[in-house]
């Protein structure tokens, strides 16, 4: 396995825990642990309008690109329109995760850890997907 599928392995799982934490605190109206940040942020970060996707929770959403892309690299790896399409799902969560780190930082004035860790997640998938040519 080269470094680079890896890397997008490991990623995905990562992303696949982040967003199961944030989806059971989602239906079970709990507050999420808030590291490095104060725990409003958090809080902010959850209950705010953006934190909906067309009515969708970002978590279920960032849940499935995550597992599409490990269903793509664990099955359909060795053909070449299964990279194509793993960089189409990167690329649209990098933008996503871009955007929502915007919105963060210069809308809400406030940071939650999970989705930050969704953040570097995806700008490191988008970075290696480049080096996915075959």
């Amino acid at each position: 396995m080269d470094t680079v599928t890896w890397l997008i392995l490991v990623f995905s799982w990562i992303g696949i825990v982040d967003t199961v934490y944030l989806i059971y605190h989602f239906i079970t109206k709990t507050p999420v642990a808030c590291p490095f940040f104060p725990p409003e942020w958090c809080r902010t970060v959850q209950q705010a309008p953006q934190s909906r996707t067309f009515g969708i929770p970002n978590p279920i959403l960032g849940f499935c690109m995550y597992v599409a892309l490990l269903v793509l690299m664990y099955l359909f790896a060795p053909a070449i329109w299964a990279y194509w399409a793993v960089r189409a799902i990167i690329t649209i969560g990098f933008l996503f995760s871009m955007y929502f780190t915007y919105v963060q930082g210069f809308v809400l004035k406030a940071f939650c850890t999970w989705c930050v860790i969704s953040a570097i997640n995806f700008v490191v998938m988008f970075v290696a997907s480049f080096y996915l040519i075959r």
